[in-house]
């Protein structure tokens, strides 16, 4: 008999087809799986496919929502059992923010994927969803991964990629480790093979141009790109096959991390900068399924969401500031405008931004270079998230929302608590 596969979908999941497709072409019995599905059903199969799209509409963070969802903590009980789990893409960025790789104790957060950046000679050629071909190079023994069995260690694959948050960031202890473990499973490389850390072979900056990174047990792999839109990625629906015919693999390896508990630092203001708080006029849907998701874990309280901007001018600020809003780079007054921070009781505000802050810089040098708007010396962009306590402890409630992880991931975000 077939091996049978969980092809899982969320809402906003959209590659299932051509999953089912790549693993009837490999031998492999396929079945759709949604996510509102009772989670236990999952213990009937031998191997999973968390596909490829945008669940939840990347709302809040790429994977984020559906990381949260009861059907996860099945698939880590199944992936305790030693059963293969693939991630593609979306589902890539699932199986990290459930900490489902790299694969630390307890399942902890040791990876961030964020957004793409693509960097050459120094200059941001751009951010966001891109889509291209790219070249994938195996740097593990092939028997190291349960997708891996069909390639050798150095030959790549090319296989087409679309995201618009591929970008792995992952701390120098934990990389070194990785990259001991063999668990840097595929990294991009350019036409001859070469691994070269600037766009294009890079496609999103991702650290040691990694495209998929494996768990310490190598049955779980997180991969960027879309094997299953290509015949050439089929080896690696092959290899799933065969690693659940062979119980493979069976060597196991350790990672730890001792990452301290990240800190909510106060907010203080640059007082020779401008801050610009954007709010939308129209329903805020990304607010409301952070809301929503909240609510589902059991925490009563209420969800808005501004944009913050923090320009730092010099030269006549008044007239470089009417420059940059009659631009509309910072914010579309179609649907925003520019207000102010909330003051409201049981109500705390948390601004969210990137350590590397690729949108900041991409609009500095729009406004800069192609605008040609002089006086402008630095851009922050950052997130806030308010959030109203409407019943239990103030700071207890607080403090349980910050630990789902939803508003950021402290290994690509800072979170700082504004009052």
């Amino acid at each position: 008999m077939n091996a049978s596969i969980a092809i899982i979908q969320f809402p906003g999941s959209n590659t299932e087809r051509e999953t089912l497709m790549a693993c009837h072409r490999a031998g492999l019995n396929p079945v759709e799986f949604l996510w509102n599905e009772a989670p236990e059903k999952l213990s009937e199969f031998d191997g999973f496919v968390i596909v490829g799209g945008f669940s939840y509409e990347d709302r809040s963070r790429s994977g984020i929502i559906a990381s949260l969802d009861p059907i996860m903590k099945q698939v880590r009980i199944e992936a305790d059992f030693g059963k293969p789990v693939l991630g593609i893409c979306n589902g890539a960025q699932i199986l990290v923010e459930s900490g489902l790789v790299p694969g630390l104790k307890d399942h902890r957060l040791g990876i961030a994927m964020t957004d793409n950046k693509r960097i050459k000679n120094g200059n941001v050629i751009g951010v966001g969803y891109y889509n291209t071909w790219a070249n994938l190079q195996m740097s593990v023994p092939y028997a190291r991964c349960a997708f891996t069995h069909h390639l050798k260690k150095s030959e790549w694959i090319n296989i087409p990629l679309a995201h618009g948050e591929g970008r792995f960031i992952i701390p120098d202890e934990i990389l070194s480790q990785m990259i001991n473990n063999d668990q840097t499973v595929f990294r991009y490389c350019d036409n001859r093979g070469n691994i070269i850390d600037e766009f294009p072979t890079n496609p999103n900056g991702s650290v040691y141009n990694l495209a998929a990174v494996c768990n310490p047990a190598g049955n779980v792999m997180a991969m960027m790109p879309h094997p299953e839109r290509t015949k050439n990625g089929d080896v690696i629906f092959s290899s799933m096959k065969e690693s659940i015919k062979n119980k493979l693999p069976s060597k196991k390896y350790t990672l730890s991390f001792e990452r301290p508990h990240y800190e909510v630092a106060p907010y203080e203001s640059n007082g020779n900068s401008t801050e610009w708080i954007i709010d939308m006029i129209i329903t805020d849907n990304e607010a409301a399924s952070v809301h929503n998701a909240l609510d589902h874990l059991g925490y009563n309280v209420s969800i808005s969401r501004q944009t913050h901007w923090e320009i730092k001018t010099h030269g006549d600020r008044k007239s470089v500031l009417q420059k940059i809003d009659e631009s509309g780079e910072l914010y579309n007054s179609n649907k925003e405008f520019i207000s102010k921070a909330i003051a409201k009781e049981n109500t705390t505000s948390f601004l969210v931004r990137q350590k590397e802050d690729m949108i900041g810089r991409s609009k500095l040098e729009t406004l800069t270079n192609r605008l040609e708007i002089g006086g402008i010396a630095n851009l922050n962009r950052g997130v806030i998230w308010n959030v109203t306590v409407n019943s239990g402890n103030l700071n207890d409630v607080l403090s349980g929302v910050l630990n789902t992880h939803l508003f950021f991931n402290p290994l690509s975000h800072d979170c700082y608590r504004i009052n």
